[in-house]
């Protein structure tokens, strides 16, 4: 039995380990650059308003405004067909078919096929032409949201509060990465004109804050996988941690015992 306190000890010591996680997984904007192995994964930033291209199904927001009230009001009127618009404090929503087609009032259908927002503006500059001289045009996107999925507080399709928002700023309005999600490895689907493309993000890697990554776009879908560690129940109320604990106890008191 001599052998018992020793081993008590041991798993106690275990224990304190088995029931921690390592900062390096979950501390953020890590500075990396003293680990000789580490290689930058990220791609310098270069401009992102205009990287987001339109998709069926998304709304935008599109006023014209000219001198005249009533031909203003001619141009905003709503219209039926494969589009939709509804009014809205001075705005209108026009959802995109799947054919990529708006339908709107007077003019017709316009079709924003490979355009961004900027681009999409100037389509609807274009056809007003033959019409209008003199007016404004607000066009805006108006389906922001992105999906968060797997080791985040608040899953689900979240609305972005403005036009464009950070990676972080995304993780927030998630609630967060349990202590379980694996913040390096973080998937990131994007929906590209030629089709979806996943991308592999480290949260705790700081140099995403420069990279092509750090915004969020329209339609994005975050995943967050779980740690082995989730399978084990580590770091939960009932972890392998207190269950070598406990043994570690009891061996002790009947060492004391005996």
């Amino acid at each position: 039995m001599k052998f018992l306190p020793k081993l008590a000890g041991f798993l106690f010591v275990v224990s304190l380990f088995s029931s921690c996680i390592p900062q390096k997984e979950i501390v953020l904007l890590q500075d990396k650059s003293d680990d000789r192995n580490y290689q930058n994964p990220f791609q310098p930033l270069d401009n992102i308003t205009d990287k987001y291209f339109l998709q069926p199904n998304d709304y935008l927001f599109i006023n014209v405004s000219t001198p005249d009230p009533k031909i203003s009001e001619f141009f905003n009127q709503s219209q039926s067909g494969n589009a939709t618009t509804q009014r809205n404090q001075n705005f209108f929503f026009y959802q995109l078919d799947d054919s990529m087609n708006i339908d709107f009032p007077y003019v017709g259908k316009i079709n924003m096929s490979n355009c961004n927002v900027r681009m999409g503006k100037e389509r609807v500059q274009e056809a007003l032409k033959p019409f209008l001289k003199e007016y404004s045009l607000t066009f805006k996107l108006a389906s922001n949201t992105f999906t968060a999925l797997g080791e985040f507080r608040k899953q689900g399709v979240i609305i972005m509060q403005k036009e464009q928002v950070t990676i972080f700023e995304a993780v927030a309005m998630a609630g967060g990465v349990t202590p379980f999600g694996k913040q390096r490895k973080m998937k990131l689907v994007r929906q590209l004109p030629d089709g979806p493309v996943t991308y592999q993000i480290d949260l705790t890697d700081k140099n995403i804050v420069n990279s092509e990554y750090y915004y969020i776009y329209p339609n994005d879908m975050l995943y967050v996988r779980p740690m082995k560690a989730k399978q084990l129940g580590i770091g939960e109320s009932f972890s392998i941690g207190i269950i070598t604990t406990a043994l570690a106890l009891y061996l002790t008191l009947q060492t004391i015992i005996n």
